[in-house]
């Protein structure tokens, strides 16, 4: 890939995770659970790390090509 499309790409990755991590989407998960575990947690752990994923990703896969 080269350095234009990487860039658009983490740019869009940024988008995406301040999207996810915006408080109007973080109150739908912050909600009591019956479990011992509460929503809010999971869905920040699932989020924090599908973010640290892509991120990863998407360099690891901008350095193969050149």
């Amino acid at each position: 890939m080269n350095g234009a499309t990487v860039r658009a790409r983490l740019v869009a990755l940024v988008c995406l995770a301040a999207l996810l991590f915006s408080p109007p989407l973080v109150v739908v998960f912050d909600r009591s659970s019956t479990g011992s575990v509460s929503w809010l947690s999971l869905y920040l752990f699932a989020a924090w790390i599908s973010t640290i994923a892509l991120a990863a990703w998407l360099m690891e896969r901008g350095q193969g090509d050149e």
